[in-house]
């Protein structure tokens, strides 16, 4: 008696929430880099939400250019952290009259000043370097602007005052919850000028924040809007 080839095939193993999100966030990617118009952005999330295996995934992004599917098994790598001893303990960038800051791949300091008078200054914190423990950022705008601009892979601790003007925290739910992960406590004061922290991936611009940002709200709608009906 002939036994089918399929017979012997291993059961697959359902697919879990994380899969299922990490390839979200692969289409939400994809739409904020406009690969993806928002009718089939949306289809492709109900496509994620049907699927029942790792190859129909990997269709459902197979001829996008820039998607890769992670695998299930591969966490995200910690952000690694230098030596204490490479960490320089303070670092000034400051704006009068004109801008300042800091970008790009640089060490920060274990205590940062920014300082905006009459002008702007940007600290960019995606690409740089990071001591263990926590990064100190203080601030001080007096009719100015700070834009303080932090990675997701990092936890952010934010308070400030602003008098006739504003000191916020966006992207707050963007960064990493891990307890592990490094700390970076943004605070000081505005007068008549503004603070900004802002959670953004590295190279990822304002518009492409908000692409991505109303991406993934639409996402978790339509996933919100599946479960109720199945239940």
């Amino acid at each position: 008696m002939e036994t089918k080839a399929s017979e012997h095939k291993p059961p697959v193993a359902p697919l879990g929430h994380e899969v299922r999100q990490k390839t979200i966030d692969v289409l939400c990617e994809s739409f904020a880099q406009d690969e993806l118009d928002v009718e089939e952005f949306e289809n492709r999330v109900e496509l994620v939400g049907r699927a029942s295996s790792m190859d129909q995934l990997r269709a459902i992004l197979a001829d996008l250019p820039s998607a890769t599917l992670p695998t299930p098994s591969v966490g995200v790598a910690p952000r690694p952290a230098l030596s204490p001893d490479r960490v320089p303990g303070h670092s000034v960038a400051v704006g009068v009259l004109g801008g300042g800051g800091r970008a790009g791949a640089w060490v920060a300091a274990r205590n940062n000043w920014a300082v905006s008078v009459l002008g702007g200054c940007k600290l960019d914190l995606r690409e740089a370097q990071l001591g263990p423990g926590v990064t100190e950022v203080r601030v001080l705008g007096i009719l100015g602007g700070i834009d303080v601009l932090v990675p997701p892979d990092v936890r952010v601790e934010c308070s400030g005052i602003g008098i006739l003007g504003g000191f916020g925290h966006h992207g707050a739910a963007d960064s990493t919850q891990d307890p592990d992960a490094p700390v970076i406590r943004v605070s000081g004061l505005a007068i008549l000028g503004g603070v900004s922290v802002k959670v953004r991936h590295p190279g990822e611009s304002a518009r492409d924040a908000r692409i991505r940002r109303r991406a993934e709200r639409k996402a978790k709608k339509l996933l919100e809007k599946r479960q109720r009906n199945e239940s």
